[in-house]
Formats: structure tokens, sequence, C-alpha cells
């Protein structure tokens, strides 16, 4: 195996096409051909399938290309510190549960590099998916949560796969809700003021577990419960149907005085928002640029909490 075919498999599954790709990678077609052959033989595995539309990757193929990507990323790192190169194509992939401020971030990395050539993902995914994917090399970084009730399940996992985990921010849980749901007006959301309202949550699949869970209390009894996906079904299930959902009460700018609200919930529990990373990665310098946005967002995030806390303590003196 060599790292030109990892270039080559990367082309394949860039233009899903053996001649485009040969024509981008300045070599024939029958010479990419031998190449994908030689290296499928050579590992086992058949990465690309031929279609009526062209070369679709498998399975197989998408589980090697994430480690090809890697490869080809730190073999860049190395190019860029000792060759200053400028004109090297980008890569990076996060996965992240489904968080409004890592889009924010993913934003400010995509303007950082809007001049270069890249090719970047944002992937909002399951808790185990997350994992999963640092853990293959699908992603470079994932973010998730820890509390006091899932911290030792999930730091276990962590540690069982080489990962480490980075914390951001610590918030207090919040309660989502429509701005004219009947909860809306508490400055502060008891647990069993929210036993008559549907709850909300993220379908985690096969690994339904409540330490996967992306809400708190999830363990509990709903009598009411809805299970998406989708980020945008949380929205229109909490504006039509006096539905909730907890989580870390970071809202998006869009949202602030118009449909939802966030209110504290009544709990001494806690949420740490992180990064998870392999720990035998060398950070590539978009992941470095994307860490530093969520620096950023967690540093707004605590001046706005503290903020918050002086109001609070204002109107208590008063």
């Amino acid at each position: 195996m060599t790292f030109q075919q990892l270039k080559y498999v990367a082309a394949i599954a860039m233009y899903g096409s053996l001649s485009l790709a040969a024509r981008h990678l300045f070599i024939s077609q029958p010479s990419l051909t031998t190449a994908l052959r030689d290296l499928e033989q050579e590992i086992q595995k058949t990465l690309f399938i031929r279609t009526s539309r062209g070369m679709q990757i498998t399975l197989e193929g998408s589980e090697f290309l994430g480690y090809a990507k890697q490869v080809m990323q730190q073999m860049q790192i190395m190019e860029d510190h000792y060759r200053q190169r400028e004109d090297s194509r980008k890569y990076f992939s996060v996965s992240t549960q489904h968080y409004t401020f890592t889009a924010q971030a993913f934003v400010e990395l995509v303007k950082e590099y809007g001049g270069d050539d890249y090719e970047f993902s944002l992937l909002e995914e399951r808790t185990s998916k997350i994992i999963e994917n640092v853990k293959n090399l699908k992603s470079e970084i994932g973010v998730l949560y820890l509390s006091h009730f899932n911290e030792a399940v999930i730091r276990k996992i962590l540690k069982e796969e080489n990962l480490a985990f980075q914390p951001l921010f610590t918030v207090r849980p919040h309660v989502f809700l429509a701005r004219r749901h009947p909860l809306a007006e508490k400055s502060l959301v008891q647990v069993t003021d929210l036993a008559d309202f549907p709850c909300v949550t993220f379908d985690q699949g096969d690994e339904n577990s409540f330490y996967f869970t992306e809400e708190l209390f999830s363990e509990r009894s709903l009598p009411k419960h809805l299970l998406v996906t989708d980020r945008a079904a949380v929205v229109d299930f909490l504006i039509h149907l006096e539905a909730y959902t907890i989580a870390t009460g970071v809202l998006p700018s869009y949202l602030h005085g118009q449909d939802i609200v966030a209110r504290p919930l009544a709990t001494d529990e806690r949420m740490t928002v992180g990064a998870v990373q392999r720990g035998d990665r060398i950070t590539s310098l978009p992941g470095q640029t994307f860490l530093a946005a969520l620096e950023k967002v967690a540093r707004g995030i605590e001046k706005e909490r503290r903020r918050a806390g002086e109001e609070l303590e204002g109107e208590a003196a008063d």
C-alpha cells in the first residue's frame, strides 16, 4: 500500500468517475484502474463498485477512505510545517450532538479557509456514532456532553477507545419551550412541572441507553415521549405541540425573542460540553481552527452565564 494509492482512492471517491479522477491526477485511466485493482487485491476489500452512474464507494471503501484521509491529513500537516505550502487541499470532519454552536464554529472554520481548496464535513450524529466516527477516523473531532449521570460510563468507553475529552464549557440544564407554553412564564422550572407535557428526545438507535441520550433525566418515566432524528423537527414540536426538551440552554440567535425560550431547570446537575479526539493523532490546522472557534463560543457562553447570574442576584437584592 502506498501513499499514492490513498490519493487515488480519495480522488475516485470525490469525482465518482475513473476518467475524471485520472484527468485530475494527471495519469491515464488504465493506470488508475490498475492501481485500484492492485490495492483491492492487497487489502482483500472491494472499495468501489461500478454502476451506470459511475464509481460508487462501498461501506468497506468508506471505512478505508476515513483512514486514508487521516494519513493524507497528517502528511499535509508535515508539509505545511516544513515546506510552508499554502496550496494543499484541506480535509476536516466533525461529528457532533445536535448543537447550534457547533454549526456556528463550523461556519467560522469555513470562513477562515474560504479561499483555499478544502473538503469539510459537519455530521450531526447519535452519541455512540460520534464516538465510533472519531475512533475510526471518519471524524477528527467529536462534540458531546458529560454529566454526573453519564460521565462514568462515557469516560470508560472513551478510555477503552484511546479517546480524550477536552472540556469546553459547563452549563446548568435548561428546558426549551415555545414562548406561549404554559411553563414559559416561570423563571425556574421544576422537573415535576414537566409531567403533563410531551418530552422530545433524539433517537439513539440501537444504543438507546439512558447514558447515551442527549437530554438529561431521560431515565424518568415519560408518558408522552417524542423521538426524533432531525433538529428542525424539535422546533416544530415545541411550537405546535406544547412539547419540551432539556438541553444546554444555548439558543441560536434566530430563535431569541421569537419562538423558543430557555428556562433554567431546578437541579444540581450540570452539563459539560467538550471535544473528543484520538489520543494518538496530531490536531490538523483546520481542527485547531475549529477548536479555537468552539473555545470562542464557550467564552461567550461563560460571559452570558455570568451576566445572567448577576441579573438574578440583582433581582434578589431588590
